[in-house]
Parts: structure tokens; sequence; C-alpha cells
């Protein structure tokens, strides 16, 4: 039988300084009694099958995992808690006991484990959640009550989950979205799913689930979940080739320009409107087209105070004032003989 030797469990943590998040911290908790490793490796083959059979290698957090496989390997030498052990344990962690604590964490790694595995296929490598997993873990035993009488694992599997479901919304996608509205939008594709899998409503329904279905079952209006439909749309990049499949084209280029000056449509409006502007600026009198254009700086002129008008002009700066007013007048009666819209002036 392997003597019992100290030995380092890995343990995920917060890194400081620059917030990021170190995948595994070793420390050393009270002796255990190592199974031998044939024994572990028998144990251990089941479920790293199981694992890698349902996760590409991206899931596994890397090319091959081979981190999250010795990970997975070594948590499995902890043999789990009998209720007693458990209850004192915990008893133990609650009172400040540093080491208990750390014992608390090692015994219920697998649980975080056997968590995340359900999260596998949401955009997120399975090693980034274990780490969220392990967080709530912490959080849990931080808050956990041993004097209630219920198992820890009941107690801790709650606040796992939370925190990987939280991972999972905030990390899986390259725009992220409000928790909320995940949340929302995960109830919107439940209910689209049950649609698609009831044979029933498939033969009724043979061109597919519509929108309008997916409001009637949720109970919602058919504008709310057609907006939340909208945003499970993967992201395209603008560098992406057109859809007309020629790669001189790509979608980037089939975006309106916010310029006027690439827009024909914008650019014929301004030249149209420039010519009436002008044509009904020399309609009117000579000091009202001079008060108009020292006022606005028309036709290239610096814009001028009613202070510097009246002084050249030899008017009083009311007098100036209320020329500029008939002139808008008659603009405006201009404006409105033609049809022209206010916002098309600015």
């Amino acid at each position: 039988m392997a003597a019992s030797v100290p030995r380092r469990i890995p343990v995920v943590r917060r890194a400081a300084g620059n917030g990021s998040i170190s995948t595994f911290r070793s420390y050393k908790p009270a002796s255990l009694p190592a199974p031998a490793d044939d024994v572990v490796d028998r144990a251990d083959k089941g479920a790293l099958a199981e694992i890698s059979h349902d996760a590409a290698p991206a899931d596994l957090g890397g090319e091959g995992g081979d981190s999250l496989t010795l990970y997975l390997r070594e948590i499995r030498r902890t043999e789990l808690f009998t209720p007693d052990e458990e209850y004192q344990t915990a008893c133990a962690a609650r009172r400040g006991d540093f080491a208990a604590r750390q014992s608390m964490i090692e015994h219920n790694l697998r649980l975080v484990v056997n968590i995340a595995k359900a999260y596998l296929g949401r955009g997120v490598p399975l090693a980034d959640l274990i780490e969220e997993g392990n967080l709530g873990l912490m959080h849990a035993i931080n808050k956990f009550e041993p004097e209630r009488g219920f198992r820890f694992s009941t107690y801790a599997t709650w606040w796992i989950r939370q925190s990987i479901e939280r991972a999972a919304m905030m990390q899986a996608r390259a725009i992220r979205l409000p928790v909320h509205v995940v949340r929302e939008l995960q109830q919107v594709m439940r209910a689209r799913r049950a649609l698609e899998g009831d044979a029933d409503f498939i033969a009724r329904r043979p061109d597919g689930v519509r929108v309008e279905d997916v409001a009637a079952l949720l109970g919602r209006e058919v504008q709310a979940v057609a907006e939340l439909m909208a945003l499970s749309e993967a992201p395209r990049s603008l560098d992406a080739g057109s859809e007309r499949g020629d790669d001189s084209f790509s979608l980037a280029d089939t975006v309106a320009s916010e310029d006027e000056g690439g827009d024909p449509t914008g650019v014929t409006q301004t030249h149209e409107v420039e010519k009436l502007l002008d044509r009904w600026i020399l309609a009117l009198s000579e000091r009202e087209r001079e008060v108009l254009e020292g006022r606005y700086g028309l036709h290239d002129r610096d814009p001028e105070t009613l202070e510097v008008l009246s002084v050249r002009l030899g008017l009083t700066r009311e007098r100036v004032r209320q020329i500029q007013n008939e002139a808008l007048a008659k603009m405006r009666r201009q404006l409105a003989r033609a049809g022209v819209q206010r916002d098309a002036l600015l």
C-alpha cells in the first residue's frame, strides 16, 4: 500500500494586479492516504473518456486539453467525505480553520467538474467553466451552515451553477449581452426547440417554426420575441465576403457611408437646395442680401455681428436686426412654396 504523503491539489484563484484568472493554484492540505496509481487510472478512464467524447479540443481548454486532463486525474485522488467527516470539517471551517476550509474545497472539486460538464457546447472551454465553478464553491463554503443538517453538496450546487451560468452568459458571445437579456433569449430558444421537437406541431407546420408560434407559446408579444431571436444570430465580420460570392467585395462595402459625400442622393439634394437658396437670395433687396450674407457667412464670407454690420452699413443695431428678420421671413415663405423641409438645410 502506498505511503501517506502530503500532496498538492490544484485550486482556482484570481490573480492580483492585472485582474486575470490563474487557472490553478497549488496548496498543501493535510496528509491523506493516496490510492495506488493503477486504481486511480482505472477510475479516471471512464470520466475522462466521457468528457473527451462530448467535447471538442477547444471546449477542453486548448489543443488536447492536457492540463485539464492532469487536473481531472489529480482531483480524483481525493476520496469523498463521509457525512460525519463533512460535518466536522465544515464546522471547523466555519470557526475560521483555514486548513479545514481548504479540505472542504479539495473534497468537492469533483462536484464542480460534474456540474460544469452540463454546460459544454456553450462556447466556453471546460477549463474556464471549472474555474468559475470553483469560485462558486468557495463562496458556498463561506456561507454554509452545517448545523442546519443539510449535506454541503446540496447547498453548494446552487452557488456553483450560478457562477458557471453567469460566466457562460458573459464570455460565450463575441458581443456581450446584459444578463437579463441572455436569460430571456435562452427562454425563447428553449421554446423554439420544444416546438421543433414536437412531431405533431411540425406535421401541422411543415414550413417550420415561426416567430408567431414561439410568441404564442410564451404568451409574449411577437415584436419582442422577434427582437430576441435576432440576437441569437452569430455576428459576422465586416471583412467577410459579400453574399454575392464576389471576393472583391466585403460586407463592409454594402454598408451605407455616414459621410454625405458618399451618398449620391444626398449630394444631389444638397446641390438642388443650394441652387434654390442662391436664387432666393438674389431676389432679395440689396440691403437684405447684404445683411443675410454678413450675418450667416454666406458665399465664403466670415460671419459678422450685428454691431459690425451696423457700423459698416451706417445703421443702428436694431435696424439691422429688423432687416435680418424681414429677409428670413421672405426666405421661409419661399421654402414653404417650394416644399423644401427645413432639415434639408442642415
